[in-house]
């Protein structure tokens, strides 16, 4: 029986994309920075990913349709942090975002990482971006070159 594993060694010529929401920037670096040393701890050269900023969470599903559209890029991490406040905002945005996200994995066929924080507390996110949790951003960049991989061996 055949047996196929992707692996962290990005496929020739691949390019990426990181979309990165600007809301809670202090969370959201701390993730590209993880995402792009990840990448480059991997060989994937600094010129093979593109930086891509969006206003918020919201907006990186259209963000990553129209990234694949025109760029054709190996794979995708979505970047981003919603903090729960007192409405049902946070719900609609992490949920929606989280939704649209795959929708365009799935139309596309491309990888797109969803690396969106949604957390319940500031302090969560921290944790998460560089803290005592690691660092998601980077685990995103790691499961997109993995992914790339696969679909490589799979094609």
């Amino acid at each position: 029986m055949p047996h196929f594993e992707g692996d962290v060694r990005s496929p020739a010529g691949a390019r990426y994309a990181i979309l990165a929401s600007r809301w809670n920037p202090r969370i959201t670096d701390a993730l590209v920075d993880g995402a792009r040393r990840a990448f480059a701890a991997n060989g994937v050269a600094d010129e093979s990913v593109d930086l891509i900023r969006v206003p918020g969470a919201w907006e990186l599903p259209v963000a990553a349709a129209s990234a694949l559209d025109r760029v054709g890029y190996a794979g995708i991490v979505a970047l981003g942090c919603v903090v729960r406040g007192d409405t049902r905002h946070f719900e609609q945005v992490a949920d929606e975002c989280a939704r649209g996200l795959m929708r365009v994995a799935l139309d596309t066929g491309v990888p797109v990482a969803n690396g969106v924080l949604a957390v319940d507390e500031y302090s969560d996110a921290e944790a998460r971006a560089g803290g005592s949790h690691g660092n998601k951003g980077e685990e995103a960049a790691l499961v997109i070159i993995e992914m790339a991989n696969l679909i490589g061996k799979l094609a």
